[in-house]
């Protein structure tokens, strides 16, 4: 596969209008010569995020959130540059060559391969006369050719072949150990999901990374088995169906997080298609990270029994702390989603997505368990339960809605309820440190660097004049960053900021460019001005020349060395005064 080259890059870039793009996805508000929205990179109530037509750059002046229309894409949707690109390019009508993409390593390319081989060797053997009384289990479970094409599914045979079949293709018994697909023993390689119908799981790219087994014609014990943790699948980096669901996802603006794979694979088969699955009734930190990166509110629809209950109790909580916005779907009459749609048909499950509790009224329901309000050390211990739970909450509306509803309910004091649950506003300096970078400052003479490279990054007369009287950053990051904007410069005789930072994005250096382009946006853009930053430059750099040799002569013990340092800042400070 070949490498987009720059210039398609730049033409894709081009063609799309950055106004235009991020209005999609945010409300934008236009405000002298440039748009302004609420913020998605962090919790923003003023718009704070600008958008320049001009420079075709957007900016956040608070959490400092800066790049172009490929920048802003691939992170508000948490995809990669690549499709990125791709998303832009058909927003905007243009057409990518399809032998072009973006190149991207992979570490794990072998294993990939492998797992790919197995899953295809797994799919034929559902195909095969072997499958039949696969095939007909699964329509017995609703499960028909368009699923199991969709989701891939396939079939573990009852017997121990796939070990001869892969050392055929030169892969080690280490590999195929290490990855969950064989046992070994001392007379023979077993296959770990000998005699079960197999359902691929991928990571959140999409690379098939391990296999749930499930029994289907006797009672083995597990009846459902998971490829162990490996190297390559990790449980908690993983939300089954994420690849696949994403499309749906941006299309419908909602997410449905349910608890098992055929939770997902039974509301996808209906038509519900943007739904992914925990593996489990836990939520990681890795998976919360991915799901935050979609930026869609959830529907949380977990199993319809108490450890399901309990979860949804557990993960709305994390949710709710990271700010997520979500809401809930507690199904009655069915063990589970799978159940319900199987039981009650698609248009029920539609009626209670469109039906959804809050997660406070959940709650608040929850809360009561186990609990008897008519005697009074449980209503007392429940009405504390609640206001601990609200005391998490930033919702003023939310936390006055329920606190008159206890007030109502119960016949409590609302006055001794608020006492209770005390003030929890943030100050707006508080508020304001929690959204900030925690940048360091910058002093002068870097300030200085960081200016000029602004300049460069803006036009051909800037890098003209920085040649001329500057042509070397003696600090290695800008010096770097200063050759990137040369080379570009030469190889394509013109420089666009929006277009520069396409070319940035492989580059390690790409995220002090974007500070670089956040700090310095407001500088007035002429030639006067940038020969003013070059010559104060100039003086700064023979000040620090100076520092630099007055403490080498303090610490200097040779002195002959000595005078010969003393000599040079004398005519160092020649130069200078």
């Amino acid at each position: 596969m070949s490498l987009i080259s720059q210039e398609d890059l730049n033409r894709v870039r081009s063609s799309a209008n950055i106004v235009d793009v991020v209005g999609n996805y945010i409300s934008l508000t236009p405000k002298g010569k440039n748009f302004f929205a609420i913020c998605p990179f962090h919790e923003d109530h003023n718009p704070s995020m600008s958008v320049s037509p001009d420079k075709q750059i957007y900016r956040c002046f608070v959490c400092g959130n800066t790049g172009n229309v490929f920048t802003f894409v691939e992170k508000f949707l948490g995809v990669s540059f690549a499709e990125a690109v791709s998303i832009v390019a058909k927003e905007c009508g243009v057409t990518l060559s399809l032998d072009q993409t973006i190149k991207k390593e992979d570490k794990f390319q072998k294993e990939h391969e492998l797992m790919d081989l197995v899953l295809k060797i797994y799919q034929n053997n559902l195909r095969a006369y072997e499958g039949e009384k696969a095939i007909d289990y699964l329509k017995k479970r609703n499960l028909f050719d368009e699923t199991v094409k969709e989701f891939e599914i396939g079939l573990s045979l009852n017997k121990n072949i796939l070990h001869d079949l892969l050392k055929e293709k030169k892969y080690g018994d280490k590999m195929l150990e290490e990855l969950g697909l064989i046992n070994c023993n001392e007379k023979e390689f077993l296959d770990v999901f000998r005699n079960r119908i197999l359902f691929p799981i991928h990571d959140l790219n999409g690379y098939v990374v391990g296999f749930t087994g499930r029994c289907y014609l006797t009672d083995i014990v597990p009846k459902y088995l998971n490829t162990k943790e490996t190297y390559l699948f990790k449980k908690g980096k993983v939300l089954f169906n994420y690849h696949r669901a994403r499309d749906a996802i941006r299309l419908n603006k909602s997410l449905i997080l349910v608890e098992g794979n055929m939770d997902a694979i039974r509301l996808s088969s209906v038509g519900i298609k943007n739904v992914v699955a925990l593996m489990g009734t836990s939520l990681t930190k890795d998976q919360m990270e991915a799901l935050k990166k979609l930026r869609v509110p959830l529907v949380l629809m977990l199993d319809n029994d108490s450890a399901g209950e309990s979860a949804t109790y557990s993960i709305g909580n994390l949710l709710e702390e990271q700010g997520l916005s979500f809401s809930v779907v507690r199904l009655s009459g069915a063990k589970d989603p799978d159940e319900y749609v199987v039981q009650f048909g698609k248009e029920a499950m539609v009626h209670n997505l469109e039906k959804t509790l809050s997660f406070m009224d959940f709650k608040l329901n929850y809360l009561k368990k186990n609990k008897n309000l008519d005697e009074i050390s449980d209503l007392s211990e429940y009405i504390k339960s609640v206001l601990i739970n609200l005391k998490k909450s930033q919702d003023d509306v939310l936390i006055e809605v329920t606190l008159q509803k206890l007030v109502k309910d119960y016949n409590i004091s609302y006055d001794v309820l608020r006492e209770q649950l005390g003030t929890k506003e943030l100050s707006k300096k508080e508020e304001k440190k929690s959204v900030v970078k925690n940048n360091k400052r910058i002093n002068g003479y870097y300030k200085l660097c960081e200016e000029i490279l602004y300049y460069m990054m803006n036009g051909g007369e800037y890098i003209r004049l920085f040649q001329k009287h500057i042509g070397i950053f003696p600090i290695q990051n800008y010096r770097m960053i200063a050759n990137e904007i040369l080379y570009y410069y030469e190889k394509n005789k013109t420089i666009c900021l929006a277009d520069f930072i396409t070319y940035m994005e492989t580059n390690a250096l790409k995220d002090v460019v974007l500070e670089i382009i956040n700090r310095e946006h407001e500088i007035e853009l002429n030639s006067d001005a940038m020969f003013g930053a070059i010559k104060l430059f100039q003086v700064k750099s023979k000040e620090r020349e100076i520092k630099e040799v007055k403490d080498k002569i303090k610490n200097e013990l040779d002195d002959r060395k000595k005078m010969e340092l003393t000599q040079k800042l004398m005519e160092l400070k020649k130069e200078v005064f």
